[in-house]
């Protein structure tokens, strides 16, 4: 839009937001283990709890697709992260399974709004060299979080307050992150001018110079030149994802999502209860599920830095492919014998290092597949539409199966292999000009 590239922000604040939503929403794995007993759930129920969170998440993005672009990106953003927030300390106070499912829904609710902001924001505020550093350093803190819960879980393994006290935290952060996203995370200035807001967009690029240390000149009007916008631009109507040279590159981004989350989801969600309904301890699940978080973090690290090299479809490629050893070595430990352990955390490992660690690569390519006008309701919609199945009809199909390490094991397996080859066969390299997305160029976006 004409602001060039901005410099680089401290990122602090987001990554702060990204440990607390990822500890938040994905609590589903081991409430199904720890609440089970003290509320009495239903097979019923924890099925169905199983994907609550999800399917809401589902339907807040889509809310939260319908409505951005229109409004500010870091509103939907705060209004997300408050809302989980809050939600997480109501689990404090639920005493049967009817509340807890209803607790988690408006949880998921929210979590629609947020989950899917930072990477708009980001592709939005940053060059495409730091792009990949945000994605990486964003997604490290998600594993982070997801590394601390289980192993919080095997600490309290045994308490019936056990998942009470598990949202403590996550729940007190509702007095700190949403005031620090309201204070310090600033506007898009492309958003600002697309409303015709100039003096707004020179002034929040100002304040990012000044907070980067001044090392370039400050914004001017005069310095705009041609760019100078002074009316409010119309934005595209919301059917412009399915119009001929978007609809190609919305399809894309949904199809590889799918694939990459049933993968996340189906370790995320379930993990925990199918290592136990095979056989394995409460703490050992947890345990286990740890380490495939943990082993996470370095793995998204390094597919960061693997996006400005290879690119980003042949990181996916990478990161999918690259962790079918992993996968087989978790389904058959069963029958490894007195190898068993060392099959399940060695499998564990390299599952955590490659396939849970793709999403670096591919939320900056889902938003890279739209143009600034519609980045913020297409990447919205796109990782909304993934998660109907990915997120809620996958955990919700395989909960009955999770006893069979051949299913569960050998479902993940067969999906990571087709959703390696989905960018590489369908797609297109996305490094470079956001604004470039049409059926007709060639020219990467």
């Amino acid at each position: 839009m004409g602001l060039g590239k901005p410099p680089r922000l401290k990122q602090e604040q987001r990554v702060a937001a990204g440990f607390v939503d990822g500890y938040d929403l994905v609590m589903t794995g081991s409430l199904l283990v720890l609440a089970k007993q003290p509320l009495h759930l239903t097979p019923d129920q924890v099925r169905f709890l199983a994907v609550a969170s999800t399917m809401m998440i589902v339907v807040g993005g889509f809310l939260a697709s319908a409505i951005s672009d229109h409004y500010s990106r870091k509103t939907i953003m705060l209004i997300g992260v408050a809302g989980i927030t809050l939600f997480t300390l109501l689990l404090t106070l639920v005493q049967t399974g009817e509340q807890l499912i209803i607790v988690r829904l408006l949880t998921g609710l929210a979590g629609g709004f947020a989950v899917f902001a930072p990477f708009p924001i980001a592709a939005e505020l940053m060059p495409a060299r730091h792009r990949r550093t945000f994605a990486a350093v964003y997604e490290m803190a998600l594993a982070c979080s997801f590394a601390v819960l289980p192993f919080v879980g095997f600490l309290l393994a045994g308490n019936p307050n056990a998942f009470r006290l598990m949202a403590l935290p996550g729940g007190l952060a509702f007095f700190v992150i949403p005031a620090l996203i309201y204070f310090l995370i600033p506007e898009s200035p492309r958003w600002y001018l697309r409303r015709g807001h100039t003096e707004a967009a020179i002034d929040t690029v100002n304040q990012m110079i000044r907070s980067a240390g001044s090392r370039v000149p400050s914004l001017t009007v005069a310095a705009l030149g041609d760019n100078l916008q002074t009316a409010r631009e119309e934005l595209p109507p919301y059917r412009a994802l399915f119009r001929r040279g978007q609809l190609r590159w919305t399809a894309i981004g949904i199809s590889s999502y799918v694939f990459v989350g049933t993968a996340f989801f189906l370790i995320s969600v379930l993990l925990p209860k199918a290592l136990v309904d095979q056989g394995a301890a409460v703490t050992v699940s947890f345990g286990v599920s740890s380490l495939v978080f943990t082993a996470s973090i370095p793995g998204k690290g390094f597919t960061g830095f693997l996006m400005e090299i290879i690119g980003r479809r042949w990181t996916i490629f990478y990161a999918l492919a690259a962790s079918l050893p992993g996968l087989f070595m978790m389904m058959m430990a069963h029958r490894a014998g007195s190898y068993a352990t060392v099959l399940m955390v060695t499998g564990a490992l390299l599952t955590g290092f490659t396939a849970l660690s793709a999403a670096t690569a591919f939320r900056v390519y889902l938003s890279e597949q739209f143009p600034t006008a519609l980045r913020g309701r297409g990447h919205a919609f796109g990782e909304s539409t993934g998660r109907v199945f990915s997120g809620v009809l996958a955990p919700f199909l395989m909960a009955p199966h999770t006893g069979s390490a051949t299913i569960f094991f050998g479902t993940i397996l067969a999906v990571v292999t087709i959703g390696a080859f989905i960018p590489l066969w369908l797609g297109r390299e996305t490094v470079g000009q956001l604004e470039t997305v049409t059926e007709g160029s060639p020219a990467p976006a």
